[in-house]
């Protein structure tokens, strides 16, 4: 098994989000990114699918229904690997702590379902370490359905797994679909760690949780700037508030 990158010697520390699409854990990491730099934290944030190299062909292979299961893995791969290379290591190494919007878990969850080899999947992300934190939102899938629905009239193709001919039903398939998920995130669980959070719980109860584990588990005054950037009012009152609540997470495959 891969080491973590304190295990490996790095200054900076990896804390990473997994769950369902919906479980609210976009939401959850946004919030904690804010605190942390409200403690004077180092802090950098990537998300999932979002390396300028490849975002437009995935946004286009997807709009066309074009792509396969082994091309979806590959091309997550590749918006990984180029995240990892100009951003994620050389931060770790100055000491920040980096927040990640879905890690090497996803594509080993979602690339699993769609049919790839769980050994080849694993193995195209063997150069990245692994987590020092992975915190695993867990919801009910009707939560997070509901929670989708919210924020749009309808699900994504690719979302609802509808690629894999799951069912005719959109509804139907995404049930099928991100249960088989679940399945293997609750598999992955104990073979890497994860610290599991009731994401059907309100969001206030879900980031004090966080907060706490991360306060616990993180010497946070390692990786404070030298200098901290001045607070405004608002900011020294370190609580959490309602306006801090973002609406629910978009999805991005």
């Amino acid at each position: 098994m891969q080491k973590t990158f304190a295990a490996l010697g790095f200054s900076g520390r990896l804390l990473a989000v997994e769950g369902l699409d919906g479980s609210g854990k976009s939401t959850q990491v946004y919030l904690l990114k804010r605190w942390l730099e409200l403690q004077g934290v180092k802090v950098y944030f990537s998300e999932w699918n979002s390396s300028e190299i490849v975002k437009a062909s995935t946004s286009k292979g997807k709009k066309r229904e074009l792509l396969t299961p082994t091309t979806f893995s590959l091309i997550h791969a590749t918006d990984f690997a180029d995240r990892y290379e100009r951003h994620l290591e050389p931060l770790l190494r100055a000491g920040y702590v980096v927040l990640c919007d879905r890690y090497v878990f996803t594509a080993f969850a979602r690339d699993t379902v769609r049919g790839c080899p769980s050994e080849w999947v694993r193995g195209i992300y063997d150069f990245a370490p692994l987590p020092d934190l992975t915190f695993f939102f867990k919801a009910h899938l009707e939560v997070s359905l509901h929670r989708i629905l919210d924020g749009r009239p309808k699900l994504k193709y690719f979302e609802a797994g509808m690629d894999l001919h799951l069912s005719p039903d959109p509804y139907e398939s995404f049930k099928i679909f991100q249960g088989r998920i679940l399945e293997q995130y609750l598999a992955m669980s104990a073979e890497f760690g994860f610290l599991v959070i009731d994401a059907d719980q309100p969001i206030e109860a879900q980031q004090t949780t966080v907060r706490n584990l991360v306060a616990h588990k993180l010497k946070l005054e390692q990786f404070q700037r030298r200098h901290p950037l001045p607070a405004s009012a608002p900011q020294r009152d370190r609580r959490l508030r309602t306006t801090d609540i973002l609406d629910p997470e978009p999805f991005e495959e």
